[in-house]
């Protein structure tokens, strides 16, 4: 089961401007841990040395008693599409080090009390997704991901505590980064989007109002990198907070906020995006939208409507004028 243990924790590492401890040297610690025979999947590798540093969320994953993934167990190694997916629904806390390309079908389920991390910049899955399907505390971290057939990651049926950080999408089928079906206390960070039409959706539909109360969900310092919509498009969630995020070129639109949302986007960068923001969206009612210390250059006028509630947990927002720089920078897989 998963507790708390950040305090008691050892970390090497740095603070990153927006207050999310993020691990030094994490791809060179990875390689260098020391192998040995799995018993339990023979052809994965079962790695001696303690799991590998992947730094705090930021933002509603903090919440809820935090969000540790694998830290409690153990760590293996997987270079297979069969071999991750066999580790994903192991019963034990797992950090599961994906290397090189790994193809998968279709989606695929995670766990409870699990990281899949990449090792190294080049940690990719191409072909299939993962299914966050009814668990509880999942970190998915430094990985790209390509040419999904489905969705890359679904987040639905109530998981709780998911960090997903550091990774990059493109030229997927449907969404990089779903979460819907009363899912709660998520975090998406540090993501970059390109090449790709479809973001990330944050409700299941309009009929679905089982989804108020929940969907609290974080997006900072993504990069949306020429992506067409969903950057999120929300439907019932509050507060859904979008801080720090670098939005260029989105053909579409940037946020949109729907069936009585409450959406807190602040301290964004937009470049060339002509929507900014959308308050109701096709056949969707309107949502609340608060927009403050955002930059628009070449961009529109964004849609704002009535009041959010204020986030419980701390942050420290970077000044948007910097986000470009930050943001294209150190978002994205091989960046931790």
């Amino acid at each position: 089961m998963r507790t708390n243990q950040h305090a008691n924790r050892r970390r090497i590492g740095t603070l990153t401007s927006a207050g999310a401890f993020v691990a030094l040297g994490a791809g060179a610690a990875l390689i260098a841990s020391a192998l040995s025979a799995s018993t339990e999947a023979p052809t994965a590798q079962s790695v001696a040395d303690p799991s590998p540093l992947v730094g705090e969320p930021t933002g509603w994953a903090a919440e809820n008693g935090g969000t540790t993934g694998g830290a409690d167990g153990g760590t293996v190694r997987v270079s297979s599409g069969d071999e991750l997916a066999a580790e994903m629904t192991g019963q034990d806390p797992m950090t599961i080090e994906v290397e090189g390309t790994v193809e998968l079908d279709g989606m695929n389920d995670v766990a409870s009390d699990k990281t899949v991390i990449g090792v190294g910049p080049e940690a990719s899955i191409t072909g299939g997704g993962i299914d966050v399907d009814e668990a509880d505390n999942v970190i998915i971290q430094n990985i790209n991901f390509a040419d999904w057939d489905d969705d890359a990651i679904n987040v639905q049926e109530g998981s709780t505590n998911v960090w997903i950080d550091h990774n990059s999408f493109s030229n997927g089928y449907d969404g990089a980064v779903d979460i819907k079906r009363e899912s709660d206390f998520v975090t998406v960070s540090w993501n970059h989007v390109f090449d790709h039409s479809k973001s990330m959706l944050l409700g299941h539909s309009d009929d679905h109002t089982e989804d108020s109360g929940h969907l609290r969900v974080t997006y900072h310092h993504n990069f949306f990198d020429g992506s067409d919509s969903r950057h999120p498009r929300v439907r019932f969630g509050e507060t859904v907070h979008v801080f720090n995020n670098y939005y260029r070129d989105n053909e579409e639109y940037g946020v949109a906020s729907t069936m009585d949302a409450g959406v807190l986007v602040e301290a964004n960068y937009f470049e060339n995006v002509d929507n900014p923001t959308h308050v109701g969206y096709a056949s969707s009612d309107a949502g609340r939208l608060v927009a403050t210390g955002n930059v628009f250059e070449g961009s529109g006028e964004p849609e704002t409507e009535g009041d959010v509630e204020p986030v419980p947990y701390d942050y420290a927002p970077d000044d948007a004028e910097e986000i470009p720089a930050i943001v294209s920078e150190g978002a994205g897989a091989g960046n931790l």
